[in-house]
């Protein structure tokens, strides 16, 4: 996945739900995760959702700290193994508290979209970590049709 102005560069790889019922995130901060129990990125319906790491405990940083120089009309390129490229583009930026993540976000139905998600502060050590989501949303873009 690259989205070149931010400065995003991310192989994908799927996710599932931890034992907890939450959403995979791949430990390597240089990956995104896709949610394989939803759409993929391409799908002519509902919302892929792809996750990545702003940070690690360690201190490095996560690819997806680019998410927070995304900006409305950024173009994302989703390269998929044995199928031609899905270009993006951003339509909005939102940073909300990780309880109100909507479950709109993984919709499988309605308009093709990429939600992208990361997390965002503050960062609560007591909690466990951030507190908030920044989520980015953006719609297909060079296709007419897409397959269904």
């Amino acid at each position: 996945m690259l989205a070149p102005r931010a400065g995003l560069d991310a192989r994908i790889s799927p996710v599932g739900v931890t034992a907890r019922g939450d959403m995979s995130v791949p430990g390597d901060p240089a990956v995104a995760g896709w949610y394989r129990h939803g759409p993929a990125p391409g799908s002519a319906r509902g919302s892929a959702v792809l996750v990545g790491h702003v940070d690690t405990d360690t201190g490095a940083l996560g690819e997806f700290l680019a998410l927070y120089d995304m900006r409305r009309g950024d173009r994302i390129e989703v390269r998929r193994a044995g199928d031609a490229p899905v270009t993006y583009r951003v339509v909005s930026r939102l940073t909300l508290p990780k309880e109100d993540l909507p479950p709109s976000a993984f919709r499988r139905s309605g308009a093709p979209v990429l939600t992208l998600i990361t997390c965002a502060p503050p960062f609560v050590p007591e909690q466990g970590g951030y507190a908030s989501n920044l989520v980015v949303t953006a719609e297909p873009v060079g296709r007419t049709q897409w397959p269904t």
